[in-house]
């Protein structure tokens, strides 16, 4: 009896649509609560480094000699405390998919020098 059903449930997947998208030819809009990856407004970041001393992951380097902010995704949990902890709100999680990587590399960000910025104007 139970082979019937086994037999009717695979003959019936026949005639039906996918369960399953070609991914990343199709895309599927991002659920909700899809915590995705971290963006950084650099315009924002005073490099103050509370977000790298907070991430349980270790995912996160600020150097303020160099002015940038490193990610690397693959030690990224997405827990999301970083975007919590900002002072200056220059974190969010960002909900999209994150794009598909080749190779393991950080995401560097140069933070420009806002006093750099009052001297040009």
């Amino acid at each position: 009896m139970g082979s019937f059903k086994l037999g009717g449930m695979t003959f019936g997947s026949l005639f039906k649509k996918p369960e399953t998208v070609l991914y990343p030819f199709e895309q599927k809009p991002a659920p909700a609560g899809l915590k995705g990856h971290i963006e950084n407004d650099a315009s924002l970041c005073i490099l103050c480094g509370i977000c790298a001393k907070s991430c349980p992951a270790d995912a996160i380097a600020v150097e303020k000699k160099e002015r940038t902010w490193a990610i690397d995704p693959f030690r990224c949990v997405q827990c999301g405390t970083c975007v919590r902890v900002c002072p200056k709100q220059c974190l969010t999680m960002d909900p999209a998919y994150t794009p598909i990587a080749t190779a393991k590399s950080c995401r560097v960000v140069h933070v420009p020098d806002p006093k750099a910025a009052v001297t040009e104007s």
